[in-house]
């Protein structure tokens, strides 16, 4: 082990910090801080789908704050061009040369509110930077930070003004999440505290102890019977009787992503079957399209996973 690296044992230690310090932000969804601390730690992206006012931003801020980071925030609009996420290049005529100047995707935490208010077009401009962690500009390509990772905030589609996210940027983030309205002893601590600044989130982990962290995530044992499992969980999407579009490949490397950066955040160096079971729906439920029949009769993608979770046979 290389010096500097984290134990598992001291890296559990980190990102328990790190877990903690979000809680303090967003009370009262201990399991959605937890998700988002790991999808962070899986290198993923991570879309909360929730009503106005609940603090998706919040979170997000939270989470920058929490590693050190910088923050990119864009308020989706259906105005809103390509090049207002990935920056513009503009000639200096003094000196006869073009600059480039980055826009709002060159940060360790990029906030995209209201993602589904944007045209398809500029929800496009995203996948480039999701995938590839790279914008392309006038034929030139320039990397992003590291770390770096997507929140992206929907209002229901039922909302006015909203455009459903094509598949492929759907399939581009490591795993959905709602936060909802808090409990009604958090939110009155939030009307006694004023809400929240993000003054009030103090680093915790450095931004290269989140590379470091990251790294570790990566080492976490994965056995041929978990992967087996994943592999019969997402391959069970596809032959769903409800389900018109199943869980791509990609689903299930994120899938395990996800349970490693899980396992890790419970003080272990091993996926074990519970870690998988854990993240199955915020990984795999976005993704599923279910037929219109299934629509129709009131059945959402999480009653078709917990369906095939009942049915897929645990390995020991």
């Amino acid at each position: 082990m290389t010096q500097g690296t984290p134990t598992a044992t001291t890296a559990a230690g980190r990102a328990q910090l790190l877990q903690d310090n979000l809680a303090r932000a967003v009370r009262g969804r201990r399991d959605v801080v937890r998700t988002a601390a790991a999808v962070f730690l899986a290198r993923g992206h991570l879309l909360l789908e929730d009503v106005p006012g609940v603090g998706k931003t919040t979170l997000a801020r939270a989470l920058a704050a929490s590693v050190e980071g910088t923050v990119g925030r864009v308020q989706f609009t259906p105005d809103l061009l390509p090049s207002d996420l990935t920056g513009v290049t503009i000639y200096r005529q003094e000196s006869g040369t073009f600059e480039f100047h980055p826009g709002p995707l060159f940060a360790t935490i990029v906030i995209g509110d209201e993602i589904n208010r944007a045209s398809p077009k500029t929800q496009s401009a995203l996948l480039e930077s999701m995938q590839e962690q790279q914008v392309t500009v006038d034929g030139t390509s320039y990397p992003l930070p590291e770390p770096f990772m997507v929140i992206a905030t929907q209002n229901p589609i039922e909302m006015e003004g909203t455009y459903p996210l094509p598949e492929a940027q759907r399939d581009r983030f490591m795993a959905q999440v709602s936060i909802g309205y808090p409990p009604a002893e958090n939110e009155l601590e939030l009307l006694a505290a004023g809400g929240w600044a993000p003054a009030q989130t103090q680093p915790v982990v450095t931004q290269n102890e989140a590379l470091e962290l990251i790294k570790q995530v990566d080492t976490v044992y994965v056995s041929d019977s978990v992967r087996q499992y994943v592999l019969a969980l997402v391959r069970a999407t596809r032959d769903h009787e409800a389900v018109e579009l199943g869980a791509s490949p990609r689903a299930g490397l994120q899938l395990v992503a996800l349970a490693r950066a899980t396992a890790a955040l419970s003080g272990r160096d091993y996926v074990l079957p519970d870690d998988v079971q854990e993240v199955l729906v915020a990984v795999l439920a976005h993704r599923l399209a279910l037929t219109r029949a299934a629509r129709s009769a009131g059945t959402a993608a999480a009653d078709v996973l917990s369906e095939i979770l009942s049915a897929t046979p645990v390995p020991r």
